[in-house]
């Protein structure tokens, strides 16, 4: 462990103006912008090319719930002009490809270090400097530490008793091989319905003599609808992006394909009701939510949709036992809503077995297979499709320290009270910047967009930093915990705090609970950010070498 006050004897080509980590869509930006603005910056990556979560995401059906035309920066009109998408939701490898682009488009690969974890990251207080430590031991200096490691970095494999015994294959869908995995006359295991689970599902299936899923809670998911775009849609698209880029501005999801109505779902008859769940259900993609606006704080209204849903899993799976099961019973969009290409039809398969682990648990994993409390299941492939340790995960896998040698795990131990300010500052850690994280509405949005504005807010901020001659720029205790406050009373007011989900971290076992997403909307978010900075960045604390601002 290295000093809070140790002076790292670092060479010249080791002091930054600012460091990123990460070089998926924020780290990437981060780093154009910092460059930009003339800073000395690097990005360091964990992984061995540019695209985060989409470099380690290569499971088979890894698609976005995004539609891509809106998926991208905009930050760039040739950008915009140069890149063409090739379906409504981009699969991983066109996403992978898009990052790609930009990376050689601007020349970042120049300015990150690949196959690097940073693994220390403390502040020094009698020099105003963040000094960082890398996995194989390089010491780094750097004035500004910003993180844009996202909240889906860190896979969670749950401690299964006898994981180590396996004789088969095993993998997790966030960290998966780049060489094909073959399935073929395999007996395969697929433990999670998430997101992940329910596009490999059906894909799986496919290839494996026999597939069975383990699930623990079934999750809502509607039709995708994917399809190729038509060139005259492409055509329409980027003529009209300036136009497309304000619309998203303004809205609560960052999109301006699934904005909400202003009616309520109770205003409408049964029938009339029926009619708008269907056309948006036959529509596709993630508009469901938006068919009413109260569909999110009105647990009657909200039945109304779940129920709708549920007949829909009823009419797509022929066996009503296994039909049953695979009926969520919590909120609609309580947990992250799901969308699927043939997932529900999956199960009408004659090789596809749904086993219910919340009624019979996972025991163990035995050198042949899994063992419930009431069966055992030989298999020669495991796929654990359990999502993540999400917002907290990656960040406490480096040991952060800020002012007195005080740890962010440990400030952050107690997910109830976990603090943020403006979800992209932190009490007590000057000049430390998070990106797409805690107490912020990326989770609950089209990421691209909150990424973006989140950015370019840092971005000014050190601008003006450097043309007033501030040294450090800090959250102050009371507006973190005001801006928790408001998280919490406008999440309050929604259905979203009232079930268990990674939104609180219940998906981790003994992880503290909280829920940690700023559900006001991008356009809120975006308004209260830019107030912050009109007012010379109230809420922080400002200082150079001269003196303090408050």
């Amino acid at each position: 462990m290295i000093s809070t006050q140790q002076q790292f004897h670092t060479n010249q080509d080791n002091n930054f103006d600012a460091i990123v980590i990460g070089a998926g869509f924020s780290g990437l930006y981060m780093l154009y912008r910092l460059r930009e603005a003339g800073l000395r910056a690097r990005a360091y990556e964990a992984s061995a090319d540019v695209g985060g979560v989409w470099y380690t995401n290569r499971y088979p059906g890894a698609r976005c719930d995004s539609e891509s035309i809106i998926y991208n920066y905009t930050f760039s009109e040739e950008l915009l002009q140069e890149w063409t998408w090739t379906s409504r939701f981009p699969e991983q490898a066109e996403i992978l490809s898009y990052l790609n682009f930009v990376a050689d488009k601007f020349d970042l690969r120049r300015d990150i270090q690949f196959n690097t974890r940073i693994t220390e990251a403390h502040f020094d207080e009698m020099n105003n400097r963040w000094m960082l430590q890398t996995d194989d031991g390089t010491s780094l200096s750097a004035k500004y530490f910003i993180s844009g490691v996202g909240m889906h970095s860190t896979t969670n494999i749950p401690n299964f008793k006898g994981l180590e015994t396996f004789e088969g294959d095993w993998y997790h869908t966030g960290q998966w091989p780049h060489e094909k995995v073959d399935f073929n006359g395999k007996r395969v295991g697929v433990i999670g319905t998430g997101s992940s689970g329910i596009q490999a599902i059906p894909v799986i299936a496919k290839e494996a003599e026999h597939l069975t899923v383990f699930q623990r809670t079934p999750v809502y998911s509607t039709p995708a609808r994917n399809h190729p775009y038509d060139p005259e849609f492409i055509r329409e698209t980027k003529a009209n992006y300036s136009e497309i880029i304000r619309e998203i501005r303004k809205s609560r999801g960052g999109s301006i394909l699934r904005d909400y109505n202003d009616r309520s779902a109770m205003e409408d008859t049964p029938e009339v009701r029926l009619r708008e769940y269907e056309k948006m259900y036959e529509k596709g993609g993630l508009g469901l939510q938006a068919t009413y606006k109260d569909l999110l704080v009105n647990e009657a209204a909200n039945e109304t949709v779940s129920e709708f849903i549920r007949s829909k899993i009823s009419a797509r799976v022929k066996d009503p036992e296994v039909a049953e099961k695979l009926m969520p019973k919590y909120y609609y969009a309580a947990k992250r809503p799901a969308l699927d290409t043939n997932y529900y039809e999956t199960y009408n398969r004659e090789n596809v077995t749904l086993v219910d682990v919340k009624s019979a648990p996972i025991e163990s994993i035995t050198p042949k297979g899994l063992r419930t409390t009431e069966s055992e299941y030989e298999l020669d492939v495991l796929v654990f499709a359990t999502g993540y340790d999400s917002m907290t995960g990656s960040l406490f896998k480096i040991d952060i320290r800020g002012k007195g040698g005080m740890s962010l795990k440990e400030k952050w131990a107690d997910g109830a009270k976990m603090r943020t300010y403006l979800g992209m500052a932190v009490a007590g850690f000057p000049n430390f910047f998070l990106i797409a994280n805690a107490e912020s509405p990326a989770a609950l949005s089209n990421m691209p967009v909150v990424i973006q504005q989140q950015v370019e807010w840092i971005d000014d901020c050190i601008a003006y930093f450097r043309e007033h001659g501030v040294d450090t720029i800090e959250a102050k205790a009371e507006a973190e915990e005001d801006w928790s406050k408001h998280c919490k009373e406008v999440a309050d007011k929604t259905l979203y705090s009232k079930g268990d989900s990674w939104y609180t971290g219940a998906n981790i076992e003994g992880k503290p609970r909280g829920f940690l997403i700023y559900v006001g909307g991008v356009a809120a978010y975006r308004k209260k950010c830019d107030e912050v900075a009109a007012k010379a960045y109230v809420g922080f604390s400002l200082s150079s070498a001269r003196e303090t601002v408050s």
